[in-house]
């Protein structure tokens, strides 16, 4: 991409979309278009049309999206679905009609199959069920990555789709309501340090997750952006994984608290395992950067800032 290329970011006040932003803009690209989620809506395709005929991006980084946990996906079914399926279909369409050069879009691990085998393949894609906890997301963003492979086809459009591990870091969502499962912990274990209670945790602590930190994902995105051209979807992962229960000890230890931790198992686990393989794009030259404990430090400070902790010293 040229320094001086008209780059739209969908999504850059999200973990991913910011953290987006903050690689190119670091790299010196200087002619970067966002848009608030007030003043742009991308679920409304004809704002989204008069947003492409007016600034006629020349590349598109698709990070908007509908993102949450076991508890939002159960909850808010209709909205994951509903949103994720309009803002795809808005700007993967817009793009086309528009003659943008190249688009990123950015999906999620869990559009494998629940029991697909480990570590996951791109090619396992659609080879069996969906886990039941995230299904309606899954479904969208395969729609998403369909869409793309179709344009592909039959237009000719240098549409690509990444799928990104669990993230964690800056900008992350905390809402307990809505938010991962990294995220959740870092929140959960701050408050139980500070109100002197054990926390309480979903499931049994064994599944197997995958973390991969936002500006790792972030430095992909551009890697590929420069480097691949191809319908077949591409991992992004650490290539390590812990389980939750491990995950949680560590979350503990870097926010400094060290009382019981207490495992509500009447409550979903989820997938059980979700490690990416991740061979084709450690291939091109690509490999993330950032340890999950160095990261976790990173994504806690940047928390205890929002809400205003006190000193670490006094907590």
């Amino acid at each position: 991409m040229d320094k001086h290329a008209r780059i739209f970011i969908a999504g850059h006040r999200g973990m991913v979309g910011s953290a987006i932003l903050r690689a190119l803009t670091k790299r010196g690209y200087d002619n970067l278009v966002v848009r608030t989620s007030k003043e742009l809506d991308l679920r409304d395709n004809a704002r989204v049309a008069a947003m492409f005929a007016e600034v006629k991006p020349e590349y598109v980084f698709l990070a908007a999206a509908k993102v949450g946990g076991i508890l939002a996906n159960s909850t808010l079914p209709a909205e994951f679905i509903y949103d994720n399926l309009a803002i795809q279909t808005n700007v993967v369409h817009q793009a086309y009609v528009h003659g943008v050069k190249k688009l990123l879009l950015l999906g999620s691990s869990c559009i494998y199959p629940r029991d697909s085998p480990q570590p996951m393949k791109e090619e396992y894609l659609l080879t069996g069920p969906l886990e039941p906890t995230n299904e309606w997301y899954a479904v969208a963003k395969i729609a998403g990555i369909k869409m793309c492979q179709a344009y592909r086809r039959q237009y000719g459009c240098d549409f690509i789709a990444a799928m990104p591990t669990n993230l964690y870091g800056p900008n992350d969502n905390f809402d307990l309501q809505h938010s991962h499962v990294l995220a959740a912990l870092l929140r959960r274990f701050h408050e139980a340090r500070e109100e002197g209670r054990p926390p309480t945790l979903w499931g049994t602590g064994t599944p197997r997750r995958e973390f991969l930190h936002a500006d790792d994902c972030a430095e992909a995105c551009l890697f590929l952006m420069d480097h691949y051209s191809d319908p077949m979807i591409m991992n992004v992962g650490a290539g390590a994984e812990i389980t939750i229960a491990e995950l949680a000890t560590m979350v503990a230890e870097v926010v400094g608290y060290r009382g019981d931790i207490h495992w509500d198992r009447t409550k979903p686990d989820g997938m059980p395992r979700k490690l990416m393989d991740c061979s084709r794009m450690t291939a091109l030259g690509w490999t993330p950067r950032i340890p999950l404990r160095e990261g976790l430090k990173d994504a806690y400070a940047w928390y205890r800032q929002q809400v205003g902790a006190t000193p670490e010293r006094s907590l």
